[in-house]
């Protein structure tokens, strides 16, 4: 009975899901607008709201309710470092966000790949930035579809199996995404958002008080017992000090502005105060993720010995146990929807990098840039589902490298857009460096590195050969004006384009 009740509550909101996805594009198909950028960046038109929850989803992925959980259950205080580099990446975000957004804008891009290709004028490095970003993306799906099979799977209470837990995370996503796109993803995130606030504030309350009668003496027992997990570098022999907590926070804050799916964010602003007004109130935001965090360190004691991946089920494991089906499978439409709705943008960014800048060095492919992309976002879930099922250690090995690879793609995004001197074999030589130290270290189990990150370690040797190729070799010859090259002032850009009308 309680698994048929919580797969029914589940089943409506993932048939909303996708309705919910189809009617946010009614009456746009066949108006001129209806092209790649409504489709990848929802026509350059969102608004405040749309766009808060759209960026706000970049931070509440099947992480939120697993990862986050089993890190404060694992490790306790290093899991703090989410909080900190989404907080710091939004206030970069306040200076960059318009900056690219107003750069896009003017040349009508719709992307980082179409960013470099214009800044350095050439299409090939367009393409080649969209298949090194594939590759740092493709995890992040194949994660969501493997948080959102578990999720399904135990909100179920064993009825669906995880293989057709992981083929239903497919099957939803890019059933309203190939045709709603970034647009549908945002309509889908305000009814996602309304969830998580209400489910995480629920379970902040519920937990404590049913478990261990009020945050009072669950957090004594906690200073008590478990004071190993309230400082760095928490349980257990990690690694994860001071030190790491420092440069991953500050890596992944200045990482987050630049990684395809935030840019898309971005670039679905109707303007760039939008994005400067989001920047301000997102960091509010964060709040909510203490609250997983905390519940994996209350499962500590409710459900101890949860050992490798289980313990990423700490928090549903409380709530599976205590509270009543229908409200299980509430909690469960939350958190996949906060798989499903990342995911969606992970395919989108995937479809448009490759419809828009691989696929269009085709010809016969050239004029039909929004149906190659979508044809794209099919295989890209496709495969991932795929070696979901057949080897799903790979692409969880690829993941290690994901952000920290992603990473070494700033100094030719933003150092390019910000100073004309770096040449293009500079940036290539530098990203070349950067990745093949990051991919060194990783693989060999050498993260973090004499306590650091290494994806710091590997932006340093990045701008340092950047920088040294750049000044050594022989200048570009560019006959383009700065203007059309490096991005402006977005305050001046918005002053222009008001002009202009």
């Amino acid at each position: 009975m309680n698994a048929a009740v919580a797969t029914s509550v589940f089943g409506v909101f993932m048939i909303a899901t996708v309705a919910l996805g189809l009617f946010a594009v009614r009456g746009r198909r066949g108006e001129e607008g209806g092209g790649l950028a409504e489709w990848s960046v929802g026509g350059r038109s969102l608004g405040t709201v749309f766009i808060w929850v759209l960026m706000a989803g970049e931070g509440y992925t099947s992480f939120s309710y697993l990862g986050a959980a089993g890190w404060g259950y694992n490790y306790g205080a290093p899991v703090l470092y989410v909080v900190a580099y989404m907080s710091c990446g939004y206030a970069v975000g306040y200076v960059v966000g318009p900056l690219l957004w107003a750069y896009a804008r003017k040349h009508s891009l719709v992307g980082i790949t179409d960013m470099v290709a214009h800044r350095f004028g050439r299409p090939w490095l367009g393409a080649l930035v969209a298949v090194l970003a594939t590759v740092f993306l493709l995890p992040y799906i194949q994660l969501q579809i493997t948080g959102m099979g578990v999720v399904v799977s135990t909100i179920s209470y064993g009825a669906i199996s995880l293989n057709w837990a992981y083929f239903i995370a497919f099957a939803v996503t890019t059933g309203f995404v190939v045709v709603s796109g970034l647009r549908g993803s945002a309509w889908v995130s305000v009814l996602k958002d309304v969830l998580v606030i209400a489910t995480l504030g629920f379970l902040a309350v519920y937990v404590p008080l049913h478990y261990f009668d009020g945050y009072g003496p669950f957090l004594d027992r906690l200073v008590t017992e478990k004071s190993e997990w309230l400082t760095f570098p928490g349980h257990g022999d990690s690694g994860l000090g001071q030190a790491w907590f420092i440069t991953t926070s500050f890596l992944n804050s200045l990482t987050v502005v630049i990684f395809p799916t935030t840019v898309a964010g971005y670039l679905g602003a109707k303007n760039a105060d939008v994005l400067r007004r989001n920047a301000m109130w997102l960091p509010a935001y964060n709040v909510l993720l203490f609250v997983p965090m905390l519940l994996g360190m209350a499962a500590l004691f409710v459900v101890p010995g949860l050992v490798g991946a289980e313990s990423n089920l700490a928090l549903f494991k409380l709530v599976v146990d205590s509270l009543p089906a229908w409200s299980v499978g509430i909690i469960g439409v939350a958190a996949a929807l906060s798989s499903i709705v990342p995911m969606a943008v992970f395919m989108l960014v995937i479809g448009t990098m490759w419809g828009r800048s691989v696929l269009s060095l085709v010809p016969r492919w050239e004029q039909r840039q929004k149906g190659a992309a979508q044809v794209v976002v099919v295989i890209a879930g496709g495969l991932a589902l795929l070696l979901t099922y057949t080897a799903p250690n790979t692409l969880v090995r690829l993941s290690l490298i994901s952000y920290e690879g992603m990473a070494q793609l700033l100094p030719m995004v933003l150092l390019g857009l910000m100073w004309r001197r770096l040449t293009l074999l500079g940036a290539m030589s530098g990203l070349v460096v950067g990745v093949g130290v990051v991919c060194g270290f990783v693989f060999t189990e050498n993260d973090p590195v004499w306590g650091v990150n290494a994806g710091i370690i590997a932006l340093g040797a990045n701008l340092a050969v950047a920088l040294a190729v750049t000044y050594a070799g022989p200048r570009e010859h560019d006959e383009r004006p700065d203007d059309e090259v490096l991005a402006r002032d977005e305050i001046e850009e918005e002053a222009e384009l008001v002009r202009a009308g």
